[in-house]
């Protein structure tokens, strides 16, 4: 095993409420953003999840991924979806890395002597 979630995610959860004990309107101003995020009928919680999952792994959360792959399953969400949400991640953050790529060409080129 990688990681062990079973005890992270926990540990994680604890860290948050005492973070939030000491700053309670930090923890709120979260709480409301959750909140807002899930308004609406446009998506249901298990695909708001899934998405939850691969931003995480594209921001390389722990954190996120371990308490949104928790509530992804919670919400339905079975190890093919999450595959494809994953799959999804990387390839959006290939592409990522590719458009970024040609930044790394420009610059190179901007710093050529004489130019």
């Amino acid at each position: 095993m990688l990681f062990d979630w079973s005890h992270y995610v926990p540990a994680v959860k604890r860290a948050l409420g005492r973070l939030g004990k000491t700053h309670p309107r930090m923890l709120a101003a979260y709480q409301g953003l959750a909140g807002a995020a899930s308004e609406g009928d446009a998506l249901d919680a298990k695909t708001r999840e899934l998405i939850a999952v691969a931003v995480g792994v594209s921001l390389r959360c722990d954190g996120c991924i371990g308490t949104h792959t928790e509530a992804a399953r919670r919400a339905g969400a079975t190890e093919a979806e999450l595959a494809q949400a994953l799959a999804t991640a990387i390839q959006v953050n290939a592409g990522a890395a590719y458009v970024y790529s040609l930044r790394a060409f420009e610059a190179f080129e901007a710093t050529a002597p004489g130019v």
